[in-house]
């Protein structure tokens, strides 16, 4: 066994990734697998709009909507909302106001993009860290807190919106979205007058790794499953790099599962929504399932508990800064004459009052009292469950006795 691939102690951790990087960066992620791009860095039209799929190539363009300039702006809207809500949120668990926080900066693109090209009967499986996905499919940013603060142990009511409740278990939302999307094929084959509907799975690099998402991948393609696999490869499973879980691009996992994958650039808002937009054709259409791999950057850390520094180098978030997804679509709103001064200056203004109404929503939630705490362990009275209330009920009591003596 190559002993430079094996991995590091704590201590060697800055010497590991300066090797990684110098070593195997070019041999393990490029070669063999087309980005489709339609902005670049500098927000200029970049790339092709056909890639090549499993030896067929694609055109992208009925999927794209660059002519629809309220459409861009509105893009452009969802990312810097969601931006700024990343922003309060890591500001409020700082404050000690949230239990944790996970940030998505640098994926806004990702998750935006891929979001608004989802229709109404689609069904959506996030992991924790779909905020810009939650807020297309229309949950109120202040539902996806009550989590993190503790206070719920889900926030929304997913049939509401057709969007899941967060998945803290890596990778088990792969296996629901696969299931559930045989369900809808089995409801679509029972009553064709149902619109033709897929679910969505997202999970992370560090995901692509567990068992789950292999059990996932074999039970779509063998059942032909209407569902996407949409992979945020945003370069770190916490503190594992992508170059260590892969020596080959993740969309070409789909290849040994027998359904296409495409690997696009996951700062590109654009291109993001164009792709996602195709996969979710092909597999509402009965052309089974499809990998999407939205090649990406986490930009902060992995949760508000993480110190990335500890595991990766400044030097590569520097890199990574001109890629921005936002400055990319801003510079192409400005450069082609769809956004002005004043729709900049109003979203600013938007976001503002939407960070202040969101800290005093996030200040006012209460916790639940302790009976409703027992209440969801079953659904019905159990004896055992009400001794252990009465127990708690006493021991709280205490706290509150000891209080009025003092």
């Amino acid at each position: 066994m190559n002993s430079s691939r094996l991995p590091a102690a704590e201590f060697e951790v800055e010497e590991a990734v300066r090797a990684t990087h110098a070593a195997d960066d070019g041999g393990l992620q490029e070669p063999g697998v087309e980005m489709l791009q339609v902005l670049a860095p500098d927000g200029a039209m970049a790339g092709s709009l056909t890639a090549e799929i499993a030896g067929v190539p694609v055109d992208f363009s009925p999927y794209l909507a660059l002519a629809d300039a309220d459409h861009l702006r509105s893009l452009y809207r969802d990312m810097f909302l969601i931006r700024r809500f990343d922003q309060e949120s890591t500001a409020l668990q700082r404050q000690g106001q949230l239990a944790l926080w996970v940030p998505l900066t640098g994926q806004e693109a990702a998750q935006i993009g891929s979001g608004r090209a989802l229709e109404p009967q689609d069904y959506a499986f996030p992991t924790y860290r779909e905020h810009g996905v939650a807020l297309t499919r229309g949950v109120a940013l202040p539902e996806i807190l009550r989590l993190f603060r503790g206070v719920t142990n889900g926030g929304w009511d997913p049939r509401e919106r057709n969007f899941h409740l967060y998945t803290l278990v890596l990778a088990a939302q792969s296996l629901h979205a696969v299931g559930y999307a045989m369900g809808m094929q089995r409801d679509q084959l029972a009553d064709p007058s149902l619109p033709p509907a897929a679910s969505i799975a997202y999970f992370g690099d560090g995901a692509s790794s567990e068992g789950d998402i292999h059990e996932s991948m074999v039970f779509a393609a063998s059942f032909n499953a209407p569902v996407v696999f949409f992979c945020q490869n945003n370069q770190w499973a916490i503190s594992v790099p992508s170059t260590v879980q892969t020596r080959v691009p993740l969309a070409r996992r789909a290849e040994g599962y027998g359904f296409p994958g495409v690997r696009v650039d996951g700062n590109d808002v654009v291109a993001v929504e164009a792709v996602t937009r195709w996969a979710l054709d092909h597999a509402r259409s009965g052309r089974g399932p499809v990998l999407i791999e939205a090649y990406t950057y986490r930009m902060s850390a992995h949760t508000t508990a993480d110190d990335p520094t500890k595991y990766r180098l400044s030097r590569d978030e520097q890199e990574w800064k001109p890629r921005d997804p936002l400055a990319r679509l801003e510079g192409y709103l400005r450069s082609a004459g769809l956004a002005d001064e004043a729709f900049f200056e109003e979203l600013g203004a938007e976001a503002r009052a939407m960070a202040t109404d969101l800290r005093e929503a996030v200040l006012s939630m209460t916790a639940p009292d302790l009976e409703d705490r027992f209440a969801s362990v079953y659904a019905e009275p159990h004896p055992l469950v009400q001794e252990e209330l009465r127990f708690f009920q006493q021991y709280e009591a205490g706290f509150a006795e000891e209080g009025k003596h003092s």
